[in-house]
């Protein structure tokens, strides 16, 4: 036996710490170099993370649900469980661990770096703990039983509401958080009894119960820590909001001719497998636009007190997941056919939902899309993303009374609001942006034989 543990690798960006969301091995597990053995939520993303041995899955340290710094030991496995090697059944100290080959997962790399994830190294910095919030003191993780025999690793039952306990996992617990569904009040009909989506989902649609007085007290208040992607967000939102002057915009425009383009486009054959929404058309006229006014698709360089003008679009689509709020881009999106966009487009959205989207897709952005109308709302006044000179919030498109061609007709009509950092976009610049951004939404065929 030859035991090695696998500490929690630097995941990029400088990152200090983790959450476990799921583990894919269990203890006893025969697992191979480069398999997948957790998913790991940080403040950018859900990663997985592969192994770095091959070998057999002795003891899990965490349970799912647990933050973890990053260095700290997540996994013990056995290299050598037929013990045909001649090591003691301990831990082998780390000088006597073989390093993996140059290019493997723990091995060398280019620049000095260990090979951890992809495009990721490892930390050189000391990794400092944050103060986690809640309303009672937080008990030490639990370790998973010995490896005497598998077991499955499913998030502990955890105390709920002054004592009563479920077992649910993460993303079942939130969904609970969000819709106001007391998980005490539930018959799991998972695994083991665990409570599923279906279970929450139910539980929201049947009328709701007398309030309950748990332990003698009514819970009148409810604490979420802040931690992972909402973490990162709302720190980014405030740094944009305090850096940079915000200046917002809004136009009302007359889109009845791009619906019934969008209509035509899923007609043709070549198109009938095509995600076609009004937000393919946004992006086209937003893209178009930059090209007339680069200005707009700009970043403020304070150190080096520059405007740089980027002669790219890396257009970035903000997608609400059950994790928090994200805004993966789409690169080069200036490069893209109408087809292409539309399939780019459905891709970053899939891969948004199924909270897989990587860390560097969410780098890079130059101007964002924020598609307020999927929620029914007309407008807003979106935060600008860290970088970006300008941010556009579509409004959701309505049937409404508008003067067309002298008389009074339904038409599908939608509000734009566009804010802009004013250091690099003045108000004339804004205007004609969106002012242009409009007049391909009211006739895209026009604008299209007009500006080429």
């Amino acid at each position: 036996m030859s035991v090695k543990e696998f500490n929690l690798p630097d995941l990029g960006e400088g990152l200090t710490e983790g959450e476990i969301l799921k583990w894919l091995v269990n203890v006893g597990d025969v697992i191979e170099l480069n398999q997948p053995i957790v998913e790991v939520e940080t403040a950018k993303a859900a990663v997985e993370i592969p192994a770095k041995w091959a070998g057999k899955v002795v003891e899990i340290h965490h349970p799912e649900g647990t933050v973890v710094e990053v260095g700290s030991p997540i996994i013990a496995i056995d290299t050598d469980p037929s013990g045909s090697s001649a090591s003691a059944s301990a831990p082998a100290p780390a000088s006597a661990q073989a390093d993996p080959d140059a290019g493997l997962i723990g091995g060398p790399a280019p620049g000095g770096r260990t090979a951890v994830l992809v495009g990721y190294g490892p930390r050189t910095t000391e990794a400092k703990r944050r103060p986690r919030v809640s309303s009672a003191p937080a008990a030490p993780a639990e370790k998973v039983p010995a490896p005497t025999a598998p077991v499955a690793v499913e998030k502990p039952a955890a105390p709920v509401n002054g004592g009563a306990s479920v077992l649910a996992k993460p993303p079942v617990r939130k969904l609970a958080r969000d819709l106001g569904v007391d998980l005490t009040t539930i018959a799991g009909t998972g695994p083991q009894g665990s409570i599923t989506r279906s279970d929450i989902e139910a539980a929201r649609s049947t009328p709701a119960a007398p309030a309950r007085v748990v332990a003698g007290s009514l819970e009148r208040e409810q604490r979420i820590p802040v931690k992972g992607v909402r973490k990162l967000t709302a720190a980014n939102m405030v740094a944009s909001a305090f850096t940079a002057p915000h200046v917002t915009e809004f136009l009302t425009v007359d889109m009845t001719r791009s619906m019934k383009a969008l209509d035509r486009l899923r007609a043709q054959r070549d198109w009938r497998d095509v995600r076609i929404s009004p937000l393919l058309m946004v992006a086209k006229a937003v893209l178009l636009a930059v090209q007339r006014h680069p200005m707009v698709n700009s970043t403020w360089d304070e150190a080096a007190q520059e405007i740089v003008v980027k002669n790219y679009v890396n257009l970035g689509i903000a997608a609400a997941t059950e994790r928090g709020l994200i805004v993966p881009n789409i690169a080069d999106a200036q490069a893209l056919s109408l087809r292409e966009l539309a399939d780019a487009m459905t891709d970053l959205v899939a891969v948004a939902k199924s909270g897989k989207t990587p860390p560097a897709a969410m780098t890079g952005g130059t101007f964002t899309i924020t598609n307020v109308g999927v929620f029914g709302i007309d407008t807003g006044t979106p935060i600008l993303p860290p970088g970006e000179a300008a941010i556009l919030a579509f409004g959701a498109v309505r049937e409404q009374p508008w003067a067309y061609k002298g008389k009074v007709k339904l038409r599908q009509v939608t509000t734009l609001g566009l804010s802009f950092d004013h250091r690099i976009i003045d108000g004339e610049l804004g205007s004609r942006f969106l002012a242009d951004v409009g007049a391909f939404l009211s006739d895209p065929e026009a604008a299209l034989l007009a500006w080429g």
